[in-house]
């Protein structure tokens, strides 16, 4: 994951901070005995290959659409499970956080704090995770331009951390769509922290489900390889066994055993962009 002019930003990551990033897992935990196997296998599939693997679960959903969806088992049994991916598979271990005095006690498990989309303009909650020291990951509003999210950069650096990953996943298109821009990645890449790609997050249809998110999971393999070949850092995923059979998000999830494929086809596709060399950009022929 090159990260220029911010060599510590994936420093969270053990690895060379020259690989792919892959943040990956299960949207939320459902249980412990499936959580340890899904990150037991994504370890596994990762352990030969370029790439930098994060470990991804939430243990509480708290912008759930319906009153009844399933949103985690909440702060103390989810992280003490996120504990054990940790001590037993050794993955580093990300989750989101929704309120500021989530972070003191997120901060003692998680490699890196995750500031939810909806959130990403809470300055609070940005100052809060920021002043912790670990990574944060802030990911892109659905409401907003990519420029805008310089705000939220500058809120974490002025707290002191530059240890920042910044998550395109789309833009709302209406009521109920996403569309992603890639342009964004680029522009976000210019304040020097590694950009990541959402390719289930940015596939999902709100409010299509009817009580659920409904989603377009065909899209994600094309989307991306679109946002490698524009120069993405890494990927973020949710992944999981059998998605129709998941707890959130089951519409828009890439089924694990996908994974290991769609690594292969977008490392290849990097590493033939490397060897090519930088394009020249069209105001500069």
């Amino acid at each position: 994951m090159a990260v220029p002019g911010n060599p510590c930003a994936g420093d969270a990551v053990p690895g060379n901070p020259e690989d792919f990033l892959l943040i990956a897992g299960p949207c939320v935990i459902e249980k412990r005995e499936s959580t340890l196997r899904i990150a037991e296998e994504i370890e596994r599939m990762t352990r030969d290959l370029p790439v930098r693997t994060v470990f991804k679960a939430s243990y509480l959903k708290a912008n759930r659409a319906h009153p009844e969806s399933y949103t985690g088992p909440g702060i103390d049994e989810g992280l003490s499970i996120l504990r054990e991916v940790k001590e037993k598979i050794g993955l580093p271990v990300l989750s989101d956080v929704h309120c500021r005095t989530e972070v003191g006690k997120a901060s003692e498990i998680l490699d890196i704090i995750q500031i939810p989309a909806y959130l990403c303009r809470q300055t609070p909650l940005i100052l809060e995770a920021a002043r912790t020291g670990k990574a944060v990951n802030i990911k892109k509003g659905q409401f907003m331009s990519p420029e805008a999210m310089e705000g939220a950069v500058k809120k974490a650096r002025g707290a002191g951390n530059d240890r920042l990953i910044l998550t395109e996943r789309g833009t709302f298109f209406g009521y109920r769509d996403l569309v992603v821009d890639f342009r964004s990645i680029g522009i976000m890449k210019r304040w020097g922290f590694p950009v990541l790609f959402d390719g289930t997050h940015s596939v999902q249809r709100p409010g299509q489900g009817g009580n659920t998110s409904g989603g377009n999971p065909e899209f994600i393999y094309p989307l991306c390889r679109a946002a490698v070949a524009v120069g993405c850092d890494g990927l973020y995923l949710e992944v999981h066994p059998r998605p129709e059979r998941a707890l959130s998000d089951a519409d828009s999830m890439l089924p694990l055993g996908q994974l290991l494929p769609l690594l292969e086809e977008v490392l290849r596709l990097r590493e033939a962009l490397a060897a090519r060399g930088p394009s020249i950009p069209r105001s500069e022929r």
